[in-house]
């Protein structure tokens, strides 16, 4: 599976890549990063007609991460990729407004990774 990580910390990259280190060298999964809600539709853009689960910040410089989730469940819809917001804020009004443009699952940062990974894998 094809996971686009969408975050402005650049940190993000090494520590998915740690964390998933043996589902990687498996095969498993595949991450793509992107540093902003920009770079990742022009990502999305070159990745046509592949299934993929993207995992986005929500507050970034530029183009938020819930700007970029309604333009993706507007512009992508086939296959439509499953989209899981990621914030350090668990505030209700980000959930609300994720859940109304189509979010499909929210997580909270710190991240749990051993919750993260259940999630990727029902979705393999």
């Amino acid at each position: 599976m094809k996971i686009l990580v969408v975050d402005d910390e650049h940190d993000v990259q090494l520590l998915f890549q740690q964390r998933f280190r043996k589902e990687i060298r498996k095969g498993e999964l595949n991450f793509v990063f992107a540093f902003s809600g920009e770079e990742a539709l022009e990502t999305l853009r070159n990745m046509e007609h592949e299934a993929v689960l993207i995992l986005s910040d929500i507050n970034m410089p530029g183009m938020s991460g819930l700007q970029l989730l309604e333009i993706i469940k507007k512009d992508f819809i086939a296959p439509p990729p499953v989209v899981m917001m990621v914030t350090a804020y668990g505030d209700d009004e980000n959930y609300n407004t994720a859940k109304e443009l189509g979010a499909d699952d929210f997580i909270t940062k710190p991240v749990d990774f051993k919750l993260l990974k259940e999630k990727l894998i029902q979705n393999i």
